[in-house]
């Protein structure tokens, strides 16, 4: 019984850690996105630069939602990925509008 009971609240702990990390996937996404918009919207981003980001914006997003779908949320692992993912993505929108390419 009591064993049971340590599981049980570990799986809550686990499950409560996992929701933060769950969120700030989504606002990492949303402020990816709105650098996109405001390199657009500054002439820093060329039509092609803003179709690449976008098109590995939605490939980040695609991965996401398999890893959602195929039961239990996010693991640790898939998390990682997905975080290791938007680092990357994070450091080609820098790049991007910071080449003088747009201006």
């Amino acid at each position: 019984m009591r064993i049971t009971f340590l599981f049980a609240a570990a799986l809550g702990v686990a499950a409560i850690a996992a929701a933060p990390a769950e969120a700030r996937i989504n606002q990492r996404q949303a402020h990816q996105q709105q650098r996109i918009a405001r390199g657009v919207a500054d002439g820093q981003l060329t039509a092609r630069e803003t179709y690449r980001l976008e098109r590995q914006e939605g490939r980040i997003a695609a991965y996401e939602a398999r890893s959602r779908a195929d039961g239990g949320g996010l693991s640790a692992r898939e998390r990682v990925r997905i975080e290791h993912m938007q680092d990357r993505e994070s450091r080609r929108i820098y790049h991007q509008r910071h080449d003088a390419q747009g201006q």
